[in-house]
């Protein structure tokens, strides 16, 4: 049923809708036997992918699986998939296999597992591969570039394609990106019988915990965690105005917490959100462009993140806990400023919240919040220093004891669930009626949170391996998924128990192969990108890339972060996310850290990766192509152009975000000297993206004149980034001489990190001035500290020589070689804090607050005497 109205329409059309659910649940299911196979093969997948993740084969020294026989087995069942649950031509072909697709994805998974099925013979001949060898490698390489454009679309065949491409004619590519070219078998071998290139890095994190967080996530919905998270978020918040709108921002941080992907959210939680918005009166374009924003937020949400977030482990050298700690401010305050910036729509459109039945008055609401806060402490001490003290006390024989421990928390849990009504799902058609009880509301769902408090335990106090500690979530959630039924129907006396245990099984069984399915994408995606990887290495285009957008920027560091951000959302409009983060942090990263370092600031690695991340998720709903943008066209009835761009505008502020822990990390937690900084700097994130949303937004207690919203950027930048102002006033550095190098590291206490100005031959024989970091050990004297460090220097006038360096020392990793200059030695100066800055700032913000609330007086006192 379309919608005739695509600004206030009232239905949505269900056909665009299910073509996208059955996109992202993996195509066609066919029918009698090809549905049965259609339902084993992804039922194989998931268990194949629990068993390798599990101590099991260990334990029984049975199945056990290198990096490499892993990974190529998950290709197969990914390409086999693809060929058998994608038709050739969209459209064609809905409901049943036709014979060519069955041979080629049996070819293709063949292909696939060719590395595991003959993995000792290609190992016995490394680099001399045989005739078949190659046959197999190129058939493989185009059966890849076909599944992943049925899977994913023409884009990522074509960016694929092109790598390919330039690497057998590199000698006929324009000089400045030219090399002398590859061989057809040199590289077939390079990108299909290694790891360099299809089974490298990107498809190892896929195969190892991607996999097991999408089947996390597609057990919990099932289970009813979205449902419940959604209504949760509805009682919490449906009484403010806009209610339905920051509930839907909020249950979809929630939902991005399961499935990871922005278009899963919008086409879950938004078929109620919208509609819930729309009744309250939110344009059809404004209500999907708010689902749109929160869903690719979800994806910046800590601790899942889609899959990238997991590339980053392997890419930047960094433990997932590490990511997780970066990433979490900017997610938090992105989600805060969506919020609020839904507050200000629902204030121009002048809505009121919707009634709760249990209005309860501001002194017990302010005591529910004192209690529930307390509580909250108290019971996260308890588990903490309790679980702790049972592992001090019992050593290894604590699992045996915490294991059922938890058990009997989860059955109390569902127990005291059964005291409540069950949570109906929303339906759309409906009025809005009155909000569902906050209390009763949470209590109905408790157990549901009790896998995401082991899967945050494991990863942050155990300090498993994200892959261990999805298996251990993942295995808690397939006993829920089995046992709610019959713990519910036990509770309720209905006494029910096999139809509930089969019901169970059945609910577990569809979760195993809806998660196998929505890994289709996924797994095809992160093999195609692995070639853009391979290509990287065998040609050196990552070298040239860095002097092509030197060239094209100029040496100007923003220009170049403009442009890499560009690239990003251009990408970004065709490839999944993981896809784009993977070829664009292999292209532009190290260039942006090199470039970086010549113009003397030292970006982190990690805060380059977050950058690609972001502006990656961005292109979900950047025009004309944002597919989460179509996805909530589809459910609110509106134009998805238009709903593209309002939800760009909405995610301008998760665009500044990126440009802003560039320039100062401490917005990724990076340099925090303590507590008092942390909370200052969480202060002036936060004040400064409420600031900028109202800029933005062209209002905030009233309509804002041009002239405040220029002031509200300006006070937006000087929250964000105060010492781009107190650096001019104050320096906070200064270079001095080469050869006072010593006198400055004599100085210094012991591990402190200091920042040179070096310069020598590189690689390829250019000249490379550059800063970078260098962490100096304790020692007697500063030629001892220096040796320790991995150099040794001699004075060659203002300038020290740089004569002997240690293979794998400090000096080496930091990229200092033989026969470099050290030009200068950055000494910090002393100087007040650059956080007087916020002073001025928050006077301004102040000036402009009291002149719209004096403006805000007078029109509400006209329309009072109108």
């Amino acid at each position: 049923m379309a919608t005739s109205d695509p600004e206030s329409g009232t239905g949505m059309d269900g056909g665009k809708v299910n073509q996208i659910l059955q996109t992202e649940t993996g195509g066609r299911v066919g029918s009698g036997n090809t549905a049965i196979l259609l339902f084993i093969v992804p039922l194989a997948w998931s268990l194949f992918q629990l068993w390798i993740a599990s101590p099991l084969p260990f334990i029984f020294n049975i199945g056990i699986f290198n990096s490499t026989e892993a990974r190529s087995i998950h290709l197969a069942f990914a390409v086999f998939l693809s060929f058998t649950a994608f038709p050739m031509i969209k459209g064609r072909n809905l409901h049943c296999v036709p014979v060519y697709d069955w041979v080629l994805a049996l070819v293709a998974a063949f292909c696939a597992s060719y590395l595991y099925v003959f993995y000792r013979e290609l190992a016995s001949r490394p680099g001399a591969p045989t005739t078949t060898d190659l046959w197999v490698a190129m058939i493989g390489l185009v059966l890849l570039l076909e599944a992943t454009r049925r899977a994913l679309g023409l884009p990522l065949t074509i960016v694929a394609a092109v790598f390919i491409t330039y690497s057998i004619a590199g000698p006929y590519m324009p000089d400045v990106i030219a090399h002398k070219g590859v061989s057809l078998s040199k590289l077939a071998s390079h990108q299909w019988l290694g790891t360099e290139g299809v089974f490298g890095v990107a498809l190892g994190v896929s195969t190892s915990f991607v996999f097991l967080f999408v089947l996390f996530g597609a057990l919990l919905e099932r289970a009813g965690a979205g449902n419940y998270f959604i209504k949760v978020a509805y009682a919490l918040l449906g009484h403010m105005r806009g209610g339905p709108a920051k509930a839907a921002v909020v249950s979809s941080g929630l939902s991005g917490v399961i499935s990871g992907s922005s278009i899963a959210n919008v086409v879950t939680t938004g078929t109620f959100t919208i509609p819930l918005m729309k009744r309250v009166g939110f344009p059809a374009t404004k209500a999907g462009a708010v689902e749109v924003a929160a869903s690719t937020n979800g994806q910046l949400t800590p601790p899942i993140m889609g899959a990238a977030a997991f590339l980053m482990v392997e890419y930047v050298g960094i433990s997932y806990l590490e990511v997780i700690k970066h990433a979490i401010l900017p997610a938090l305050i992105s989600y805060v400023a969506l919020i609020y910036i839904v507050h200000l729509e629902a204030c121009k459109l002048k809505m009121k919240g919707v009634e709760r039945l249990d209005r309860p008055t501001l002194p017990q609401r302010m005591l529910n919040w004192v209690v529930l806060l307390i509580g909250l402490i108290a019971l996260t001490l308890i588990v903490y220093y309790g679980i702790g003290w049972i592992k001090d006390w019992l050593g290894e024989g604590a699992p045996w004891v915490l294991g059922p421990l938890l058990v009997l928390v989860y059955v109390g849990l569902v127990g005291y669930a059964t005291r409540f009504p069950e949570l109906e799902i929303d339906d759309p058609n409906k009025e809005m009626g009155d909000l569902p009880p906050v209390g009763p509301t949470v209590k109905t769902g408790l157990y549901f949170l009790l896998p995401v408090v082991v899967l945050v335990w494991c990863l942050t106090v155990e300090r498993f391996s994200p892959q261990l500690s999805a298996f251990w979530a993942t295995a808690f959630m397939i006993f829920i998924v089995l046992t709610q039924r019959p713990l519910k129907a036990f509770f309720h006396k209905q006494g029910a128990f096999f139809d509930s245990f089969k019901t169970g099984f059945f609910d577990l069984g569809h979760s195993l192969v809806t998660g196998a399915r929505n890994m289709v994408g996924i797994g095809v995606a992160t093999a195609t990108a692995g070639i853009v990887v391979g290509t990287v290495t065998l040609t050196g285009i990552g070298l040239v890339m860095t002097e092509f957008v030197e060239f094209l920027s100029g040496g100007n560091l923003l220009l170049m972060l403009i442009f890499t951000a560009i690239i990003s959302l251009i990408l970004g409009m065709g490839l999944p996310t993981t896809a784009n983060y993977i070829v664009v942090s292999t292209l532009m990263a190290p260039v942006i850290v090199t470039l970086g370092a010549q113009n003397g600031l030292l970006v982190p690695l990690i805060a380059v990766h977050l950058f690609v991340f972001y502006f990656g998720i961005l292109a979900d709903d950047t025009p004309p192509v944002g597919l989460a943008a179509y996805a909530a066209a589809a459910i609110s009835g509106a134009d998805p152009i238009r709903t593209g761009i309002q939800g760009f505008t909405y995610d301008i502020r998760t665009a500044i975000l990126p440009f802003m822990f560039i320039f100062n990390t401490q917005l990724l937690l990076i340099g925090l000297s303590g507590w008092l900084d942390l909370l200052i700097t969480i202060f002036s994130a936060v004040t400064a993206m409420l600031v900028f949303s109202a800029a933005t937004q062209g209002f905030w207690f009233t309509k804002s004149y041009k002239w405040e919203s220029l002031l509200l950027i300006l006070i937006t930048f000087t929250m964000f980034r105060p010492g781009f102002w107190w650096d001019m006033i104050y320096p906070p550095t200064e270079d001095r001489p080469g050869v006072e190098i010593m006198e400055y590291v004599e100085s210094i206490p012991a591990d402190k990190t200091i920042v040179l100005k070096a310069s020598g031959m590189s690689l390829d024989g250019s000249e490379v001035s550059k800063y970078l970091k260098l962490e100096i050990p304790a020692g007697e004297t500063p030629e001892e500290r220096l040796i320790a460090a991995g150099m040794e220097l001699r004075p060659d006038g203002d300038v020290m020589s740089v004569d002997f360096v240690e293979f794998g020392s400090p000096a080496q990793d930091a990229g200092i070689d033989f026969g470099w200059t050290i030009e200068a030695v950055q000494v910090e100066l002393d100087r007040p804090p650059r956080e007087l800055m916020f002073i001025p700032a928050l006077i301004l913000l102040g000036l402009v607050a009291f002149g719209q609330l004096r403006r805000k007086s007078r029109e509400d006192a006209a329309a009072t005497t109108a």
